[in-house]
């Protein structure tokens, strides 16, 4: 499965609007703390005027400061889609990059909050397997998509594929009749194998 939004090997961005998301939510948090924290001091005469003032000036130096940084982590970010893997980058100060194997997905979730919701955007939040025995764990996110669900579908057709899977969407997870057990044996077994092909 294939399409223009999302074809392989060329690395995509999410949409522009993320910046305005990004840089809508924090405000709404601002006006939040300053409703529930600085008006009541304010109100009460618990905090000298030119004091809230100050603390109101900090706060619009803080919100440029974080638009600033929210351009430029757009700028930094892309994702790729590979036949096996997807990779990802980003960060402004530290960057980092990662590779998702297709086999190691678990689940494909689509989020979408009120200002997502107006902005016509979705993040797609995709679990793999633990490693270490651990709860499925939040590997990568990929944030402000416009067409979530041709991308959630995209990655599900390689996931099938990449298990060998029948097309039932389970994404390589094991059946409900297999045992955490069963699938640790299945593993070493396999590690095994492996490691007796190198030797």
């Amino acid at each position: 499965m294939q399409n223009d939004h999302f074809p392989l090997h060329i690395p995509f961005k999410p949409s522009p609007s993320l910046v305005t998301w990004f840089i809508v939510d924090f405000l709404l948090l601002i006006v939040f703390l300053g409703i529930v924290i600085l008006l009541p001091m304010y109100l009460s005469s618990a905090i000298d005027t030119g004091i809230f003032l100050g603390i109101i000036g900090g706060l619009v130096v803080i919100v440029i400061l974080f638009a600033i940084w929210t351009k430029l982590y757009y700028e930094r970010m892309w994702y790729e889609l590979h036949e096996d893997e997807m990779r990802w980058k980003r960060g402004v100060i530290f960057r980092r990059t990662g590779i998702v194997p297709y086999n190691r997905i678990t689940n494909l979730d689509i989020r979408q909050g009120p200002v997502m919701r107006k902005l016509d955007i979705s993040t797609i939040s995709i679990q793999t397997a633990g490693y270490s025995g651990q709860a499925q764990a939040a590997e990568i996110r990929i944030e402000a998509i416009v067409h979530a669900e041709e991308l959630r579908e995209l990655i599900r057709s390689k996931v099938r594929i990449s298990v060998g899977g029948d097309g039932t969407g389970t994404g390589g997870r094991a059946p409900s009749g297999i045992t955490t057990e069963t699938q640790i044996l299945g593993e070493l077994k396999a590690i095994r194998a492996l490691l007796e092909k190198k030797i």
